[in-house]
């Protein structure tokens, strides 16, 4: 399965002036089928469409960058690589940030 289609760089790109800001839509949601590991996509520089950035839900909730090409080129131990969920729906980023902290028993 192809991560990024062309609406979805579109949006991300799209919304890569606002930078690291809340205000914005996750327009995708990168997981590994076979661990506990998801990145929500915010946006994508459009000069550089490897870098993206977005929240990441690993051991603990962050907002950073991520790189397209490593999410496209790992195997996890059974061979399987990173998949893209593709029955997610656009959600407000700062939802989405919220909602995880819950889970985890943190607060904004």
């Amino acid at each position: 399965m192809e991560l990024m289609t062309k609406e979805i760089e579109a949006r991300a790109q799209a919304q890569y002036p606002l930078g690291s800001s809340f205000d914005q839509m996750v327009v995708a949601k990168f997981f590994d089928p076979t661990g506990s590991y998801a990145w929500y996509l915010m946006n994508q520089d459009p000069a550089d469409p490897d870098y993206l950035w977005g929240i990441g839900d690993r051991y603990a909730v962050e907002c950073g960058s991520f790189s397209l090409a490593k999410l496209r080129t790992y195997r996890g131990p059974l061979g399987i690589g990173i998949e893209r969920d593709k029955l997610f729906k656009p959600e407000p980023a700062r939802v989405i940030w919220e909602r995880l902290l819950a889970r985890m028993g943190a607060t904004a």
